[in-house]
């Protein structure tokens, strides 16, 4: 089989995660010769992760389980697998995990990969849902050959509840596009143009949250609950919030909530902003703060590292693998609204702590969330899978990480 011939498919339920998520590793991906297709449900986004030279496939894939839905998207994938040939399936997220495995060990699909970036169910979970989505996790991981955790903690807990065999997992990590999290890249007149159009004084405080806009997964209306109490003793804060609300999940939420917590004017709500935005916008930032109730690995975190803002997070899986408590940030308990609190005026008060945390931060995401780092790690895999089936792969290219990071 020759370099060209090795054709794989990224299988997810929204294109934002193609976009926002795996599109480096796909570049990367064509660069070393490998064909990669996306596979998701139509969205805004496809026509420009098509003019990347990406085929995008579309199939339905709801984020809520809906039998018949996800028993056509699985007919559908089957029929896409049968028809393109793939030599891999690589699928993310924990719905495509599911179904788009499944159909690639009925279209006898050589190689399935699955990345975990969180397994769906946590402890917090009532003890039946949890026995069903550890029961979904291990049909998923019967049909896969590889499974790659973008945690630690996932990868005890999949062993501990019989998901896998120990063997059959293994550590990938995560990681971000350093030379765009770069502070560097922006000077005090940037930052200051930037403040300016959020209306935020230089001398006031600006507090940031990145993700979904969900009360409970991300912890959202935490987040509002405790800007309230910070407004208490810090009256002159921001709050800076990207991202939108996570629609199709029961928990999503509109900025309108901040309304009824009494806060909406010291709120700054932009959306979804694209990833070119989003370095200057974090430089902007005081403080990042995700009370999320459990991670994979998160993105917005790393990126704050990399920009040299500390954060406040909560003492969850994934989040206390990108932050350590008293050097790049703060971890404070789920659901402790006080605590949360207590933490963001620690870090908006004492600069000197938080410039510290953030050069410590910077230091971390160099040592640790290269994503060039997980992309030869997926290239790696994938290569001794080739060689393990049989298959002739692609010659192993020269590492892509640079030696500022190696």
């Amino acid at each position: 089989m020759s370099k060209q011939g090795v054709k794989v498919a990224y299988i997810t339920s929204v294109d934002s995660t193609v976009h926002y998520i795996l599109l480096n590793q796909i570049l990367y991906l064509k660069r070393e010769g490998y064909e990669v297709h996306a596979v998701c449900s139509k969205g805004p986004l496809m026509g420009e992760i098509e003019s990347r030279g990406i085929p995008v496939f579309t199939i339905e894939i709801q984020r809520r389980i809906s039998p018949l839905a996800d028993l056509r998207a699985l007919w559908q994938l089957y029929r896409l697998f049968l028809r393109e040939r793939y030599t891999i399936v690589h699928t993310h997220t924990p719905k495509p995990g599911l179904l788009g495995q499944l159909a690639a060990r009925m279209a006898h699909v050589p190689i399935v990969v699955n990345t975990v970036h969180g397994f769906y169910f946590h402890d917090h979970m009532n003890r039946w849902a949890r026995a069903f989505f550890i029961a979904l996790a291990k049909i998923a991981a019967f049909c896969s050959d590889k499974i790659l955790s973008v945690n630690s903690e996932d990868i005890a807990t999949a062993i501990k509840e019989g998901i896998c065999p120990s063997w059959k997992i293994e550590y990938l990590g995560n990681g971000i596009d350093l030379t765009t999290f770069d502070p560097q890249r922006f000077s005090d007149a940037d930052v200051a143009r930037s403040r300016q159009e959020l209306r935020a004084p230089h001398d006031v405080g600006i507090v940031g949250f990145v993700g979904r806009l969900a009360a409970k997964r991300k912890g959202f209306c935490d987040f509002l609950s405790a800007a309230r109490c910070v407004l208490e003793r810090l009256p002159d804060i921001r709050f800076l919030i990207i991202g939108e609300a996570d629609h199709g999940k029961p928990d999503a939420v509109e900025p309108s909530v901040a309304v009824d917590y009494g806060i909406a004017e010291h709120c700054v709500f932009l959306g979804q902003r694209p990833n070119y935005e989003l370095p200057l916008l974090y430089r902007t930032m005081n403080v990042l703060v995700l009370p999320s109730l459990f991670e994979g690995m998160p993105r917005a975190v790393m990126e704050a590292s990399a920009m040299q803002v500390p954060a406040v997070v909560t003492d969850v899986k994934g989040n206390r693998e990108a932050i350590e408590h008293g050097r790049n940030g703060l971890l404070v308990p789920l659901g402790d609204v006080q605590a949360l609190a207590e933490a963001m005026v620690e870090l908006l008060t004492d600069r000197e702590k938080a410039r510290r945390m953030g050069e410590e931060g910077r230091r971390i995401a160099l040592q640790r969330f290269d994503e060039y780092r997980v992309f030869d790690k997926v290239r790696d895999e994938y290569e001794r899978l080739l060689r393990e089936k049989g298959l002739v792969g692609p010659t192993r290219a020269p590492s892509m990480i640079s030696d500022q990071v190696a």
